[in-house]
């Protein structure tokens, strides 16, 4: 094989594995419902037994279409998640759901989902939503949209994202669906002033001097 066309080949065989492994892997069975009491730890869960699955194992009665209380959040929102973890069936499928609901001037504040691209649609109410290009050459580029009743918007894996409810008298439900069966959520503000033990604060001036360049 000649030199060019070799590397030509090993090139394209590592695109196509950087891109296989950027989510949840496919599933090599019909099912692999998770087995949460299993003590070993793997990347994801244990398979449980086939011979003892049933459809409860695919199934929760979550009442997603009952209201969240919005009340008690600081910020106004209440998200119900349905990972892995409520619902063992979601184990390798690669998919998970989310019920959000924003009080008045609620927010579901800026942050990411380092495992999962997020499709979000709005069932009641309205939604002011965006989200945050990386750093490229021109990087850092927000992109915004005022979301009602019916529409539909797209985060893409690992980006800074938030959801606001622009309206003072009415609250906002939207359904999202996650392309992990445990997406994670990283909180921007929460994890940069909230870490334990907290950040050197000789971190900070350094920081602002990287913005300022």
């Amino acid at each position: 094989m000649a030199p060019t066309t070799y590397f030509l080949l090993v090139s394209f065989l590592a695109l196509v594995t950087s891109q296989a492994i950027a989510s949840d892997p496919s599933p090599l069975q019909d099912f692999c419902v998770a087995d949460i009491h299993s003590s070993v730890k793997v990347n994801g869960f244990v398979c449980k037994d086939p011979m003892a699955v049933n459809a409860d194992d695919f199934f929760k009665a979550a009442n997603l279409d009952k209201p969240r209380d919005t009340m008690k959040s600081k910020v106004g929102s209440n998200v119900t998640l349905i990972n892995v973890m409520q619902l063992p069936g979601l184990n390798t499928l690669g998919i998970s759901l989310a019920r959000i609901d924003y009080a008045p001037l609620g927010q579901n504040p800026p942050h990411t989902h380092p495992r999962a691209t997020e499709i979000l649609t709005v069932v009641e109410g309205t939604l002011y939503v965006g989200f945050v290009t990386s750093n490229t050459d021109n990087g850092n580029k927000l992109f915004t949209k005022v979301l009602n009743k019916g529409d539909v918007f797209v985060f893409p894996q690992g980006l800074i994202h938030f959801q606001f409810n622009p309206v003072y008298d009415k609250p906002t439900v939207a359904i999202a669906a996650l392309s992990s069966q445990n997406p994670g959520a990283i909180t921007i503000a929460n994890a940069v002033f909230g870490s334990k033990p907290p950040i050197s604060d000789d971190v900070w001036p350094r920081l602002s001097r990287c913005k300022r360049e």
